[in-house]
């Protein structure tokens, strides 16, 4: 028994059928419309969201070692750092000690009156500073 092998690995066209030349759209078709239908089901969440204006902040420029700390012990005395400072000449000695600040950290002693606290905030309010109170976690101890 002889076989006979004609041309090489193109049989099929060599028996005169032609090159499919169509695309076969069907794989394409059934991503797009399962697509579809996730967009479709998914649509109406965007509607429903809580809107929500979200805050601007500012880029910090400056050192926070280098910020005005007063401070308002718990006899309700008023410090600029370490040195004892009057209310109504808080502004005017932290411009002439800081004149390019524009933020201040309050630190007040929790037996400070609250008071006093409230006028330094709004004594520093009038001189137009920036206010951060500083706290302290409850579970980071006595550390400061």
């Amino acid at each position: 028994m002889a076989m006979h092998l004609v041309g090489g690995t193109s049989g099929r066209r060599s028996r005169g059928m032609p090159a499919m030349a169509e695309i076969n759209v069907t794989p394409f078709v059934d991503v797009a419309l399962v697509l579809l239908v996730i967009f479709m089901i998914t649509a109406h969440v965007m509607d429903y969201g809580i809107d929500v204006k979200v805050p601007q902040t500012k880029a910090v420029t400056s050192s926070v070692k280098d910020l005005p700390v007063v401070l308002v012990d718990s006899k309700d005395a008023v410090y600029l750092g370490s040195q004892p400072v009057k209310l109504v000449d808080l502004v005017s000695v932290i411009r002439s000690k800081y004149p390019t600040q524009n933020a201040v950290y309050v630190r007040a002693d929790k037996q400070a009156t609250w008071e006093v606290v409230a006028q330094v905030a709004a004594t520093l309010g009038i001189g137009k500073f920036d206010l951060n109170f500083v706290t302290q976690a409850a579970d980071s101890g006595s550390r400061r």
